[in-house]
């Protein structure tokens, strides 16, 4: 075989040496019972076909790689927010293992969360002695501020009470009986990770405002970021832009130091995050935004019942996006939008206008998130592109609803169509009968990019076999220009591909642009 201590290959260039080669025909030979090469090449026409698109899009028993996860990733991503905490999940080793793994490969730093390690006996007999156990080691292991409990598919199934597990993990010592363990319910069955996010944000929050008395502080404002790939650009970059107009705020759930560590010789298990002393005094808020809606909705309930001001955003990317953000801010907080930032939107804008004519007319695709989505297909109408394709499997008909009433706003969303509920197989029949020149959303797209040839464009998250881009921000005037870049560079590389031929494909030894 060709790997040896001498020569280590990659397993991309390893799979494709002839030992392996012949190894892997082998077995779809004798173990897969394959069709004829004409059969499966006939299928494969078969699947770009408008007939078959609407068989697809029919589909309902059956979902082929949605572009969601699962509600405890979202609550672990919500608990790696909060100061010295430890996410702990209610459920089976493997479950964690693949929320952290996703967390890890993203970011690229260490993920921590801890399991209870629930098995077959804790399935018939429940997860008290889990509970109780898990508590304690993970109290005595990793030295947490706080520990926030989320559940697992089996926990809920059985019906686990995390509730009052809590309180007799506590009665037994567990943890001291003033420690903070708030939890969450997420069903991993139904919903998706922008759910589990909300919810365990919610119970947070809960936790540590139920029943105390609320003394507001006008001017104050709480900034919920949201289930957030790019977290780490978009928070350091929002606090730079709330700075620079000298406002009072709290970041609630800020994950962009957990997810940014330096490596400087020591290990952070905790790093950053909001501090526990803050998220109990931000019951004393004016007003509390979310910059992304669906991320938040049990929340910001929540929040308007302890009689805060309440305001959602849908990913404030972009100009207008960002001016509705910064006017809002500056609505409650009373301070001025300094001239600082409002160069910088100048500078955004001229950017835009130097490259419209590249701009003008692209057709998108876009999937992902429900709020990303709407913004992304709000910053291509400002840049003259046309969104014909919005896909959000976690998406809800009051998401299509003002899906649709964002399209019929400007005359480049008059083509747009919106699929809540769909998924990446559903994006493929679209691609193939009705072509875009992009597609944006996260790593899985790569597939549907080498499939029907649609160039993709990487800013949701997971991005998986790119790295460093969740450092870059999104929102905001600066993030809008990087969208901007990254989205331009995509249509010259392109270019350039269809060009390489001098005398054939390129006749002007083409170079400015």
């Amino acid at each position: 075989m060709p790997q040896s201590a001498e020569k280590i290959l990659d397993h991309a260039p390893l799979f494709r040496e002839p030992e392996y080669r012949q190894m892997l025909a082998e077995k779809k030979l004798n173990f897969e019972c394959p069709h004829s090469d004409q059969i499966v090449t006939d299928q494969g026409e078969y699947t770009k076909t408008w007939e078959y698109r609407e068989k697809n899009l029919a589909r309902e028993a059956l979902v082929v790689n949605p572009a969601k996860a699962c509600q405890p990733l979202g609550a672990v991503f919500a608990a790696a927010g909060f100061e010295r905490t430890m996410s702990f999940v209610h459920g089976s080793q493997g479950c964690v293992a693949y929320y952290r793994s996703h967390l890890s490969r993203h970011f690229k730093e260490p993920s921590s969360a801890v399991s209870s390690s629930m098995t077959e006996d804790a399935a018939v007999f429940g997860g008290l002695k889990n509970m109780v156990d898990g508590l304690a080691n993970t109290y005595a292991l990793y030295d947490p501020k706080m520990i926030a409990v989320s559940t697992t598919c089996m926990a809920e199934v059985i019906g686990d009470d995390l509730h009052g597990f809590i309180e007799n993990a506590k009665d037994e010592g567990s943890v001291p009986l003033e420690f903070d363990v708030p939890f969450a319910h997420t069903p991993a069955f139904v919903g998706s990770h922008v759910d589990g996010y909300d919810a365990m944000v919610k119970g947070i929050l809960e936790h540590f405002w139920k029943g105390k008395e609320r003394t507001k502080a006008a001017g104050t404002i709480n900034i919920i970021p949201g289930f957030d790939g790019f977290c780490v650009g978009n928070n350091r970059e929002l606090k730079r832009l709330l700075n620079l107009m000298d406002v009072s705020y709290t970041f609630i759930q800020d994950a962009s130091d957990q997810f940014d560590t330096p490596s400087d010789g020591e290990f952070r298990m905790y790093d950053g995050g909001t501090r526990i002393k803050d998220v109990r005094a931000a019951l004393n808020a004016e007003a509390t935004l979310s910059l992304q809606h669906y991320n938040t909705r049990k929340t910001l309930e929540y929040c308007r019942e302890v009689e805060q001001a309440t305001a959602s955003f849908h990913y404030p990317l972009g100009v207008e996006a960002t001016d509705e953000f910064l006017m809002k801010v500056s609505e409650i907080s009373g301070k001025e939008i300094p001239e600082t930032i409002r160069l910088e939107r100048g500078r955004l804008i001229d950017a835009m206008a130097d490259s419209q004519s590249w701009l003008h007319g692209k057709k998108y695709a876009i999937y992902g998130d429900p709020d990303f989505v709407y913004a992304v297909a709000r910053f291509i109408m400002e840049t003259g592109g046309e969104p014909i394709h919005c896909l959000a499997t976690n998406g809800t008909s009051a998401w299509e609803a003002e899906m649709k009433e964002l399209l019929a706003s400007s005359p480049f969303g008059k083509d747009a169509q919106v699929w809540p509920g769909k998924d990446l197989w559903a994006m493929r029949s679209l691609l193939f009968t009705e072509p875009v020149d992009l597609l944006i959303g996260n790593s899985y797209g790569k597939y549907l990019e080498r499939d029907t040839g649609t160039p993709l464009v990487r800013l949701m998250f997971p991005i998986f076999d790119r790295h460093h881009h969740h450092r870059f921000p999104l929102m905001g005037y600066q993030g809008g220009l990087r969208v901007l870049t990254t989205i331009l560079d995509k249509i010259f590389d392109k270019l350039d591909r269809e060009s390489m031929q001098i005398g054939v494909t390129d006749y002007s030894y083409d170079l400015t642009r």
